[in-house]
């Protein structure tokens, strides 16, 4: 049975894959772009007849940059679509986590555009990330 924290450290080291991008499996107090912060958002249990396994949905932040930056967007652009260097790429290039997990795969984008941490707008995509684990 895999443990929240071993799923958010697979994710963790599916995404440092991903060049000149710092990774994060907790929540920090202080944003250091690039950045991706994985938190959790939801669990659905009982997603088996056997009650064995759920369904837990991460929630991945990646920030960029300033909004003002030229760099920012086109680095973010790439972050999104889908294929080589993407988020979607490397959460996906390891489908169990490590042998932690049965499936894994991120369903969409749930956010792009800018955030201001302590009065800075940066730029930032919000991905969510299914996770069938025991």
């Amino acid at each position: 049975m895999a443990s929240i924290s071993e799923l958010r450290q697979g994710l963790a080291t599916n995404l440092q894959t991903i060049s000149g991008l710092r990774v994060v499996d907790t929540l920090p107090d202080l944003v250091n772009p690039p950045m991706a912060m994985i938190g959790l958002t939801k669990v659905n249990y009982n997603q088996q007849n056997q009650r064995s396994m759920a369904e837990y949905t991460f929630q991945v932040t990646v920030v960029v940059g300033r909004v003002s930056e030229r760099t920012a967007q086109a680095t973010l652009d790439v972050l999104v679509a889908p294929g080589s260097g993407s988020v979607k790429y490397a959460i996906e290039s390891d489908r169990s986590l490590g042998g932690k997990a049965y499936e894994v795969f991120v369903p969409e984008l749930s956010a792009y555009g800018a955030v201001s941490v302590n009065g800075v707008d940066l730029l930032s995509a919000e991905f969510s990330v299914q996770v069938y684990a025991q």
